[in-house]
């Protein structure tokens, strides 16, 4: 089953025709359609927030947790929500990420009903998505509302995290592409 979900949100990059573009996989392209999202840009995001290496790649991974600043991994969902219902008994839900998109259970309590919701990949791709899509002013340049949906705020953390995830685009979008080329319906 990790393997098969592995697969479906993460390894399934197809190259496309142009060179060096990476198609986001399935889950990722649908999450985003729902709400308008670029994939390319729910993808990157992922990969910032959750990516991990696996034979030799960087993949987002489902069963990741952000626990006051140190990372935690698991190989399983059940064990995942094992580690959630740990950490929560110890630390403020404001200071835990989830997921894929790492989101944070403090601030986004009012997305989910049980904490282990989060850990399940495509409900957290459409949270994801929901916050970006949230986080974008129609017209303006997706690369704002990355930085948002890291600190709604803004401000240098949002700018460092904005760079992150650009450099995960261009892997995505290929090196000759800009953002401004991707539209909100690309796949």
């Amino acid at each position: 089953m990790a393997a098969h979900a592995a697969l479906v949100l993460g390894t399934c990059t197809c190259a496309s025709p142009a060179p060096a573009r990476e198609l986001p996989p399935p889950a990722y392209q649908l999450a985003a359609q729902q709400v308008g999202v670029p994939s390319p840009v729910l993808y990157a995001v992922a990969l910032q927030e959750s990516g991990t290496r696996l034979r030799g790649r960087l993949i987002p991974w489902p069963w990741t947790l952000n626990v006051a600043g140190r990372a935690e991994r698991y190989p399983t969902r059940a064990n995942a929500c094992t580690g959630l219902r740990k950490a929560l008994s110890h630390t403020p839900a404001s200071r835990i990420d989830a997921g894929l998109g790492q989101v944070n259970l403090g601030h986004h309590a009012h997305r989910y009903v049980h904490p282990c919701e989060l850990l399940d990949p495509y409900r957290n791709l459409a949270i994801a998505a929901e916050i970006l899509q949230e986080q974008h002013t129609a017209g303006e340049d997706w690369l704002v509302a990355i930085g948002r949906y890291h600190r709604p705020a803004g401000g240098a953390p949002a700018a460092r995290y904005r760079r992150s995830v650009h450099q995960h685009l261009a892997r995505v979008l290929g090196p000759d592409a800009s953002l401004s080329s991707i539209r909100t319906t690309t796949p």
